[in-house]
C-alpha cells in the first residue's frame, strides 16, 4: 500500500527536495505551500499541493481535512518542516517580532501535530519528523528569536516523544546544520521589518558582524552540505523500523555536541562568542 506524507515549506530548499525525494521513492508526497504560484509549480511537476499556512490554524484545519479527504482517513508521517530566521541581538528584538516567529516555528508546528496525532492513534501507527535545528541544542550570537523557537520545539518535542510511547507513533527530531537553502536571504525581510540597528545600543557590531552575513555572498559554510543530506535522514525517520529519537545532521552538529558533552558552560561561551 503506497504510504502517505504531509510535508509543510516545500516551496523551495530542503522541503522542497524532500517531496521530490520521497515521491521518487513511491511516498504520495503532499507538498504544501502558501502561494498559488508554487501550488500551480509544484502540481505541474507532478506533486500534490495543498496550499497551508502554518500561521492560520483554519488553513491548517483545511489542509489536512483534504489529505485525509483524498487519503480516506489516513496519512503516515507529517515533517514539520516549515520556518524561518529573525536576527538581531536579543535587546532589539521586539516582542511582536518573536511572537511572530513562534507562530511558525512553534505554534503553527504544534497546531498540526495535534490535529494528525488522532489519526494517527486511529490507524496505530505513524510518523512525526520535526524539523529542529542544531541551534536547537545551542545558541549563536544574532539568532537569539530563532535559537528560542527551535529550543521550545526541542522541548515539546522531546516530551511528546515520551507520551506517545507505546502508540505506534514514533517522533524523530532534525538538528541540521548549515545546508544550502534560501533560509539567509529569506530572512532580510523579517531583520528589516523589525531590527532597528541603526539606532541600537551599538551599531558598529551590527556593521560589522550581522550586515557582511545577511548582504553579502561569502561563500559556503564550514561544513555546509546540501539538502540530499537532511533528506537521508528524514527517509530513515520515516521508513526504518526503529527511527533515531534524533538526527545530528551536518559535522557541524556532531562537533557542537561534542563539545557540549567535553566543556564547562564558561568555556563554551567564550568559543560561541568568537564566531
Amino acid at each position: 500500500m503506497t504510504k502517505s506524507i504531509l510535508i509543510t515549506g516545500c516551496s523551495s530548499g530542503i522541503g522542497y527536495v524532500a517531496a521530490q525525494s520521497l515521491h521518487a521513492r513511491g511516498w504520495r508526497v503532499f507538498a504544501s505551500v502558501r502561494s498559488e504560484d508554487d501550488r500551480a509549480r509544484l502540481e505541474a511537476e507532478g506533486l500534490e499541493s495543498p496550499m497551508l499556512d502554518v500561521r492560520d490554524g483554519d488553513s491548517i484545519a483545511a489542509a489536512l481535512a483534504h489529505v485525509l479527504d483524498q487519503t480516506g482517513g489516513t496519512l503516515d508521517a507529517v515533517f514539520n518542516n516549515a520556518g524561518y530566521g529573525l536576527p538581531g541581538a536579543v535587546e532589539d528584538l521586539p516582542v511582536e517580532g518573536l511572537r511572530e516567529i513562534f507562530e511558525t516555528n512553534l505554534f503553527g508546528l504544534h497546531d498540526l501535530t495535534r490535529r494528525v496525532i488522532p489519526v494517527m492513534r486511529k490507524q496505530g501507527h505513524g510518523r512525526i519528523v520535526q524539523h529542529s535545528s542544531g541551534f536547537g541544542r545551542h545558541v549563536m550570537k544574532w539568532r537569539g528569536a530563532y535559537n528560542a523557537s527551535k529550543h521550545a520545539v526541542e522541548g515539546l518535542t522531546d516530551t511528546m516523544r515520551l507520551e506517545l510511547r507505546g502508540t505506534g507513533i514514533h517522533v524523530s527530531t532534525l538538528n541540521t546544520g548549515p545546508v544550502t537553502s534560501k533560509f539567509r536571504i529569506n530572512s532580510i525581510p523579517q531583520f528589516e521589518r523589525w531590527i532597528d540597528w541603526e539606532h541600537s545600543a551599538n551599531p558598529d557590531r551590527y556593521r560589522k558582524e550581522l550586515l557582511p552575513f545577511l548582504y553579502e555572498d561569502t561563500g559556503r559554510a564550514p561544513f555546509q552540505k546540501e539538502p540530499d543530506a537532511v533528506v537521508r535522514r528524514l527517509i530513515h525517520a520515516v521508513e526504518s523500523a526503529n527511527p533515531r529519537p534524533r538526527y545530528h545532521i551536518t559535522g557541524a552538529t556532531h562537533i557542537a555536541e561534542a563539545l557540549r558533552r567535553a566543556l564547562p558552560q564558561r568555556m563554551l561561551d567564550a568559543i560561541a562568542a568568537r564566531l
